[in-house]
């Protein structure tokens, strides 16, 4: 039994994740792209093959569309896969596996087929990513009715969220955040696996409410320690959760604090912070005191070039900026 809670990097989270689903669940398998003997291309199957071999984790082919099928059917025949997508992005390549096929496979069956299988995968910009290994997918994923979503934020989430994840009888997809991946915090081994869904007040306040997720959640409170410099009480609110959303919990804020700002990394138009401004204004309206406010990055590719990157990256400064403005 290990330490009931250790300080790890957020991958090292994740490959505590993997670990226990191999040795407390015996129908767990994992594979994808490079996860066996190379142990996953960020490291979170390291040594995974080594100890549980051939039959739990192996490698597929260089082919999304072909392992996401795979996945499906070995759920609909008593598996609980987890399948990984090298980057987020390369998911498109498997859009109809995800979406028409996964998604849907509980309903169209009238419910005598689930398909208890996780997608891991990993999502947002790092120093020198390209267009095409830079997309922020949550919009898609939540977008589409059969499917959870995970986007966790600290390590501790990144392993409890993946064991909820794991255990659910529906498909999920976990979005983890490549920059985090070296952040450390204190992890919880022993502790019980949650329930799917439920977001977190990571901060109180009482003059304005940030609601950010993933890579931003940080920054939201980064941010909310400069604005309290300047007397403006910030509450943040991780939702970690997009489907299902805990919106109760959004709501409440916002009808505490009077301001709303959302701020995620993925480009702004279409993005899922639209959404919680769109219920915000449903549901909050009578509530609010300002516009409602939204931090993402600009419609443009993700430039590789770091002087570049940090020109459209979303930063701590772009949610005070963001803050200023609905409290003026």
């Amino acid at each position: 039994m290990p330490d009931a809670t250790q300080t790890l990097s957020y991958i090292q989270a994740v490959q505590h994740g993997l670990r226990w689903s191999l040795e407390a669940l015996d129908d767990t398998v994992i594979f994808g792209e490079d996860v066996a003997v190379p142990g996953g291309p960020f490291g979170a199957t390291k040594n995974l093959h080594r100890d549980f071999g051939d039959s739990r984790i192996f490698d597929t082919p260089i082919s999304e569309t072909a392992f996401l099928g795979m996945a499906l059917g070995a759920a609909m025949t008593g598996l609980r896969p987890i399948a990984e997508i090298m980057y987020a992005d390369f998911m498109f390549v498997a859009m109809d596996q995800l979406v028409n096929q996964i998604a849907n496979t509980h309903y169209v069956s009238r419910g005598t087929y689930g398909a208890p299988l996780v997608i891991r995968t990993q999502q947002g910009y790092s120093s020198g990513s390209c267009a095409q290994h830079s997309h922020s997918i949550e919009a898609y994923i939540a977008h589409t009715p059969g499917l959870r979503l995970a986007v966790p934020s600290t390590a501790d989430d990144a392993y409890q969220m993946l064991r909820a994840a794991i255990v659910s009888d529906d498909p999920v997809v976990v979005a983890e955040a490549r920059m985090l991946y070296p952040t450390k915090g204190d992890v919880r081994l022993d502790a019980p696996v949650e329930p799917i869904g439920g977001g977190r007040i990571t901060r109180e306040g009482a003059d304005v409410t940030i609601v950010a997720w993933s890579r931003m959640a940080a920054a939201a409170l980064e941010a909310a320690e400069e604005l309290a410099a300047d007397g403006i009480d910030v509450e943040v609110v991780d939702p970690r959760w997009l489907a299902p959303l805990d919106f109760d919990l959004i709501a409440a804020s916002v009808r505490k604090t009077g301001r709303l700002v959302i701020a995620h990394e993925a480009n702004l138009t279409g993005g899922f912070g639209a959404e919680i401004a769109a219920r915000a204004a449903e549901e909050c309206f009578s509530d609010l005191r300002a516009p409602i406010a939204r931090v993402g990055a600009p419609d443009v590719p993700t430039p590789a070039a770091p002087a570049l990157q940090a020109v459209v990256i979303p930063s701590a400064a772009d949610v005070v900026s963001a803050v200023r403005r609905v409290v003026r």
